[in-house]
This record gives structure tokens, sequence and C-alpha cells, in this order.
């Protein structure tokens, strides 16, 4: 760092991302991106908006953010669009958290929850997961604090009910409790339909995964008019136009293909479910997850090991230094034959070990 850099982030620990290598041609089942393109509509609509690059985008997202009112069955003012969920998560962490308001959130759970805490200077507790990585709901009832749940869970896919969501909020009713629903097409319930009787919860979505849009950045906030409010002087006081036309204009052509986004993610589920069952015929073992990704290890084969094995076939997967959870890999359900190279590749790997 230089000498000019602010003592506050002198500890600040960045984000990790997935590796996004260029040097060689690898099936990448380790960022949980969707193996399927966007819809043709979202294509052909950013196609579209290209042609008017030298005008700022709608600061408001007005069509966007109807067509996405009108998905989840709220109104625009209870919508907020974002340069990806993430920065919907970081206008939280600024809009609901300070010295007085701690967060808390699983402390095996979405990396950025500690970076936004560090980075905006929030203090923050991380409450430990179950033995079997699940959340105990009894450890957010009343804590009076930001909560922050990613539902299903990353990286281990675990899903609360509705039900127990319900009674996080309704128990903290002075505190926002953020639901982070990244990955909640894939198997998961949506609690959206809580926010129009808790004033006090905010949901979060992407586009980036059961809508194949990783690369455009787009994602977006539901929750009360006064909680989207807020969120949105957060947006003004810091970029307007947070959102692209040409990511706008995908996201409607996307939203305008609903059909096409369900049929993607049956075949994700089908093949998760499929993936799940060769996986256990091989010795592993593995959380349920209800993600577009598999949380698994073996008892066979460390799994720093197993990542290093498949990176050097050529296969990604997304592998965590965390004490707990070092065992396990990470592993993004792909296509058929993406997950059929991916068995091959590990049958191999653990008859080599045997030797």
């Amino acid at each position: 760092m230089s000498r000019f850099l602010s003592t506050k982030y002198h500890k600040l620990v960045p984000y990790t991302p997935g590796e996004q290598p260029k040097e060689r041609k690898y099936i990448k089942l380790n960022t949980n991106e969707s193996p399927f393109p966007p819809s043709r509509k979202a294509i052909d609509g950013a196609a579209r908006a290209a042609e008017s690059l030298e005008l700022y985008s709608d600061p408001e997202c007005k069509l966007l953010t109807k067509m996405i009112a009108d998905t989840c069955g709220v109104s625009p003012e209870q919508v907020l669009c974002t340069n990806g969920s993430d920065e919907i998560l970081n206008f939280a962490f600024m809009a609901f958290c300070d010295g007085a308001r701690e967060a808390v959130f699983p402390d095996i759970t979405y990396g950025f929850y500690s970076v936004f805490a560090d980075l905006n200077g929030v203090p923050y507790r991380a409450i430990p997961l179950g033995e079997d990585f699940s959340i105990n709901v009894e450890d957010y009832i009343g804590v009076n604090k930001t909560i922050f749940i990613a539902n299903p869970n990353a990286p281990t896919g675990i899903a609360l009910g509705v039900d127990e969501i319900e009674r996080i909020v309704s128990s903290n009713p002075d505190s926002v409790v953020v639901i982070d629903e990244a990955y909640v097409d894939f198997g998961g319930e949506s609690c959206i339909p809580l926010i129009n009787k808790y004033d006090n919860l905010l949901v979060t979505q992407t586009f980036s995964k059961s809508r194949s849009m990783a690369g455009a950045r787009l994602g977006f906030g539901v929750g009360s008019k006064q909680l989207i409010a807020d969120l949105n002087m957060i947006k003004y006081s810091t970029n307007p136009y947070n959102v692209n036309s040409m990511t706008m204009a995908a996201g409607i052509g996307v939203l305008e293909d609903e059909e096409y986004t369900k049929s993607n993610c049956a075949t994700v589920i089908e093949n998760r479910e499929y993936t799940v069952s060769k996986l256990r015929e091989l010795g592993f073992e593995m959380t349920d997850s209800k993600a577009n990704f598999i949380f698994a290890k073996h008892t066979d084969i460390d799994g720093e090991s197993l990542y290093i094995s498949l990176r050097q076939k050529g296969i990604l997967v997304r592998h965590f230094n965390k004490a707990r959870i070092s065992q396990y890999n990470r592993i993004t359900v792909g296509s058929r034959e993406q997950m059929d190279a991916l068995i091959s590749a590990i049958t191999e790997i653990l008859e080599e070990n045997k030797k």
C-alpha cells in the first residue's frame, strides 16, 4: 500500500473473488455462474442499447424497476436496482449499521459481509453455524442488531424456511433484517411476500445466477418504501447512474423471457441431483444444497489436494482455507457434460490417490 492510504483501511482484507484464469481453457465450476447464455431477448436488448451509449442511463431504472416489481408482486417504490446485489448489500451496511448498531451474520457465509463491515467501520459479530453447518434460528431471535443472512447460505447451500425467516424478522422489530437470496431460484423459497407485513425486512436478489447475467452486474433489493428510500439516498450520494444502459436493457429482456429462466433453473436442479448421486457413489459427503452448487468432502482425500488435482486436469472448483470447511470444495453445477467431466476426473484422482 502507498503511504497515502488512510489509516482506516490499513487492516482491511479485501474480498477474494473466484479465479478467472486466462492462461488456458478450464471447465469453470468455481464461481457459481450459469452454464447457459443469457436469453436472446437480453442479448438483443443490450445490443440496441449500445447504440445510445453517448447518453447517461436512466438513474431511476423505471421500466426495469416496474418489471421487477410486477415479477415480485410488489410496487415499484419497494424496489431498488443496483450494480449487482453486492452493491445493495454494501448500501445496507452503510445505511443500517454504525457504531451503535452492529451487524451480525453467520461465521461461515458469503465472504463479502465481513469485508463490507470492515470497509464501513461497522462492528460485527459472526455467529457460529451448527456442527451440520445449519443456521440456528434461536441465535438470531431478539438480538436487536442488523442481521445479514444468505438464504440459501453460501458456501453450504443450506436453506431456511420462510417460517424460520419470519421468526427472526418478527423478533427484531427495531432492527433491519437483510435476507440475501442470490441462490433462491434453485430450490429455496423467497421471503419477498413478507415485506408488506414487516417494515424491517430487506430482501436482495441478483441476475448473476439464475438469469445468466453475472458479467452484466445487476441486482436488486425489495423492502418497505421507507427502507428503499433510505437506500436510494445512499445511491444518489454515491453513483446515481449505477446501472448502465446495456445492463438495464438486458435485464428487461431477461424478464420478458421468464420461461427460459425457469427452464434453465430446472435443468440446474436436475444436474445438481444427478451429480450428488454420482458423488455419493464415490464416497463423498455433502450438505443438502438448495443452490446452484454442491458443498462436498471426501474422507480419503484432503480438500485442497482435490482442488489442486482437479485444477491440473482443467477443472476449477472453489476451495476455502477456513478451518471448519477446509476439507470441503464448493462445486458449481454446470451442464450435464461438465458434470460428467467432473465425475470422470474425480474418479481418476481417487484411483491415483490409492496408489
